[in-house]
């Protein structure tokens, strides 16, 4: 095995993958992180997706090892709802550098790479989510950060558990626990007498064709969103490796009004997330939160989660729903990366607190 000590950085080579690299890949990515993945969970993640192929990268040590790597993920995004306009965007994803081979400097030299394929793609953008520690190195490579997101609860307890976990948030969020979770409960009921009566929450073994209408009809309301059609959702949710993610929908008698997907928790008395929602109509986003909140207290869930942009419409849905804020610095980034000079995505993108942005546009798999 190659020695980081004596093995310099212009010794080590770059190397474009593709599905003959996601053993490799998949051996680095559980050297690099406790969330450990399998070949399969790769392969899914960068071959599968309807919108295209991953762009990754590995580099080598002289021995052939792989020391770092670095993803981007297309995703398919409809500016303000205009069809002609739509383009595929890179989600960056996996930037991982072995722990033997850190703080060189390396990571910088894939993901360069990376932003050189990914523009000779024709994609316009790439895009992430950089967390407070790394969110200074991504501006000085010219990443532009335009929205902050943060994780939002929904307590369906106030016993010893659930103080204990609000208390991450802070001795006082514990301490109001009982009082908030009582005014979540009545906002919560609100939501119910919103929906009304006359619907159905059904399981969904796939995602019908008809979901793509619906995909449409929101499309326009926001700068940016990614196509929502039985395609992709059937890749997203249905076909996930994990299997761990939940869809139901909404019907007035036989046509669907809407979706949700939750994630029940790993275990009783964990936290579950409300993963993806979409429905035109007022009262069908109120009939698809209630009833996400309804399957996932059913499965045990201590509280219910979904993270969203500060100003963003789904903020302010999951605020009047009940969901409780995180404490001030319990946040990420949403960063972007011109990789053109003009294009109505990069227009669209200067605020992603008018993007549609769910959980579910993650490429995490699970959540959480």
């Amino acid at each position: 095995m190659a020695d980081p000590a004596t093995t310099t950085n212009d010794e080590l080579e770059l190397e474009a993958c593709g599905p003959e690299s996601r053993a490799e890949q998949v051996g680095l990515f559980n050297r690099c992180f406790d969330k450990h993945v399998s070949e399969s969970d790769l392969s899914w993640r960068y071959d599968q997706s309807p919108h295209g192929r991953t762009v990754s990268v590995l580099l080598r040590a002289p021995d052939k090892q792989a020391v770092c790597g670095f993803s981007y993920s297309p995703r398919t995004f409809i500016p303000r709802g205009v069809e002609a306009s739509a383009a595929p965007c890179g989600q960056q994803g996996d930037v991982m550098t072995d722990p033997d081979w850190q703080r060189r400097g390396i990571a910088s030299r894939v993901a360069r790479w990376c932003e050189d394929e990914t523009r000779r793609s024709g994609w316009p953008m790439n895009w992430g989510y950089p967390n407070r520690r790394s969110a200074s190195v991504f501006l000085k490579l010219g990443w532009k950060n335009v929205g902050k997101i943060r994780p939002m609860t929904f307590f369906f307890r106030t016993d010893e558990a659930a103080r204990r976990e609000r208390f991450k948030e802070g001795r006082l969020s514990a301490l109001l626990l009982p009082w908030q979770a009582r005014k979540s409960a009545i906002s919560r009921a609100g939501l119910i007498r919103l929906a009304g009566r006359g619907y159905e929450v059904r399981p969904l073994a796939s995602f019908p064709a008809e979901v793509g209408e619906l995909s449409r009809q929101v499309e326009g309301r926001f700068d940016l969103m990614v196509r929502r059609d039985a395609e992709y959702l059937n890749w997203r949710y249905i076909d996930a490796p994990s299997g761990r993610q939940k869809a139901f929908g909404i019907y007035s008698g036989d046509k669907l009004a809407g979706y949700v997907v939750v994630q029940p928790p790993f275990e009783t008395g964990g936290i579950g997330w409300v993963v993806d929602l979409l429905a035109p109509e007022e009262w069908a986003v109120a009939a698809a939160l209630a009833a996400g909140l309804y399957e996932l207290e059913a499965a045990g869930a201590l509280a219910a989660r979904a993270t969203a942009v500060d100003g963003s419409w789904w903020r302010n849905c999951l605020s009047q729903s009940g969901f409780l804020p995180p404490k001030k610095d319990n946040h990420l980034f949403v960063y972007t990366y011109p990789l053109v000079e003009s294009h109505p995505v990069l227009d669209a993108a200067a605020d992603a607190s008018r993007w549609y942005l769910c959980d579910g546009d993650r490429d995490d798999d699970p959540i959480g």
